[in-house]
């Protein structure tokens, strides 16, 4: 397999500080493939703070309509252009920001498709205006917000009917998880990681383990054996503000039916998704049923 040297790229079209995560030519770099007819994702290096190798994934879902759906977009190279042209009917109807850091594509993406919902924490807009980031147009937006009871925020009829919706107020990036039911794919950002990131550095000349801050963040991160400093991690400190809230969430995505997990940073989990879930947020649903 040809592998690409990684870059920081020098020109760039979103707010500066997003210019050091990314690669310079992600063209050279993605990997897209199918996991299901009706799933492909997008995969490509990404660097957090500019040193620590996580990897990034876009997902892309077709509806029974044909109607598309992006969660946490990538680079739209020509590449992509080209594949959601060829998905279902080649339109993209609803973009999603999985968090407040799962937003750095949105212009493009919006711009692409100013037709389509932009689905998005109700922290994100105030969120991209300070750090300089185009503004997505209110008309397109929907807003996910704590006030409203859980899994009530309506998308649209089809939407709605293919996927399950948690939005996670309770963790620090105001994550927002997802279930395609029809596939049984959960599709999430910050929620759970899954490192080391290989599939998504396999297309470069790098390791995805190399480096100190890298090592480190894979030995927390992971999902092997029991994964306890991942659980500890999101015990102690992900979700110390509001562990309640966060049990909360919880217990309410324990109750969906998926098997596949979909991470934003590291590997998919093709199957048995349910059960590492389980596994990784353990202390939070036995906490949730002590006061359930």
């Amino acid at each position: 397999m040809t592998t690409h040297c990684y870059h920081p790229p020098t020109v760039v079209t979103m707010a500066s500080a997003a210019s050091k995560l990314i690669p310079a030519d992600p063209e050279k770099v993605m990997i897209m493939r199918k996991i299901t007819p009706d799933v492909l994702i997008c995969s490509t290096p990404f660097l957090r703070f500019g040193r620590i190798k996580i990897g990034g994934r876009g997902t892309i879902v077709k509806l029974a309509s044909g109607n598309l759906a992006v969660f946490s977009p990538v680079a739209l190279t020509d590449t992509v252009k080209k594949e959601v042209a060829g998905f279902g009917n080649g339109d993209i109807k609803y973009i999603t920001a999985l968090d407040q850091e799962h937003h750095i594509f949105l212009e493009s993406w919006h711009k692409q498709f100013p037709h389509a919902q932009v689905l998005m924490p109700e922290t994100l807009p105030e969120y991209r205006k300070k750090q300089g980031y185009y503004h997505i147009p209110e008309e397109n937006s929907v807003l996910f917000r704590k006030n409203t009871a859980p899994g009530q925020t309506k998308v649209s009829d089809e939407f709605d009917q293919e996927f399950d919706h948690e939005y996670v107020s309770a963790h620090a990036n105001q994550e927002l998880v997802f279930n395609h039911k029809p596939s049984k794919t959960m599709i999430q950002g910050d929620f759970l990681f899954n490192l080391p990131a290989y599939e998504q550095f396999s297309k470069t000349d790098i390791s995805p383990t190399s480096g100190i801050l890298t090592k480190l963040m894979c030995k927390i991160n992971n999902t092997d054996g029991e994964a306890t400093w991942q659980r500890r991690f999101i015990w102690y400190a992900i979700s110390a503000a509001n562990r309640q809230g966060f049990n909360d969430s919880c217990q309410r995505i324990a109750k969906w039916d998926f098997d596949r997990l979909v991470p934003c940073h590291g590997d998919v989990i093709e199957s048995g998704g349910k059960g590492i879930f389980e596994k990784v947020m353990k202390w939070h649903l036995e906490a949730a049923k002590k006061t359930g």
